[in-house]
């Protein structure tokens, strides 16, 4: 299927259900190695960016990503207001104009994303982060792009890739942020960022995997 303006908006209505529905989740795992308000910084992020949506026309899809970007860079406090910002900024250039994207262009859409949140937090694989999640996501949408794999099968096996790298963080000694500072008391807990990245890939193999 193609992705059109109708269907971003659609995802990104997800995500505030999404976190709306696991904020109380995110914030008990922030409890253990952050500052235990990461499900309440997404839960109020996603839904000021579902007032943002309702309250304007879009020309197309690179817009409505640049807005994003904006609220949640306003919105949403600690480390996760930028990085989702820039995950959404970068994600709306590699949009800019387009108002239909075919699954290639999704994955691009992921890809400048994820490049985005590396660069701006400067962290790697490994280090305890929503990168955990995010990077093996991209690597297998990528492989299912190779293996001309439909939109649906793309972000089926980017969420499950995703989720397992959730997961992979819960032995991983935080080496970025907060959870730095606690060494090997870091070790043992799933890291929030993490979650919240897989919640985000799941989302939009769920809205537009049909």
């Amino acid at each position: 299927m193609a992705v059109g303006k109708q269907e971003v908006v659609r995802w990104l209505e997800a995500l505030e259900q999404v976190y709306a529905e696991n904020r109380e989740r995110l914030t008990e795992l922030d409890s253990a190695i952050g500052d235990a308000d990461h499900g309440i910084n997404m839960d109020r992020g996603f839904r000021a960016v579902k007032a943002e949506l309702g309250a304007r026309a879009w020309s197309d899809i690179g817009s409505i990503f640049q807005s994003v970007a904006t609220v949640l860079i306003r919105q949403v406090g600690g480390a996760a207001g930028p990085l989702y910002g820039t995950f959404f900024l970068r994600a709306g250039t590699a949009c800019s104009g387009k108002t239909e994207m075919e699954a290639g262009e999704v994955v691009r859409l992921f890809e400048a994303g994820i490049e985005g949140v590396q660069q701006r937090g400067k962290a790697a694989a490994g280090e305890k982060t929503m990168l955990d999640a995010l990077l093996p996501a991209l690597e297998a949408m990528r492989k299912g792009m190779e293996g001309r794999s439909s939109l649906a099968e793309i972000l089926d096996a980017g969420a499950a890739a995703a989720e397992a790298g959730m997961r992979e963080t819960i032995p991983m000694q935080g080496r970025k942020g907060r959870a730095s500072y606690l060494g090997g008391r870091s070790i043992g807990h799933q890291d929030p960022g993490a979650t919240s990245a897989y919640l985000l890939v799941k989302a939009a193999a769920d809205t537009w995997g049909a």
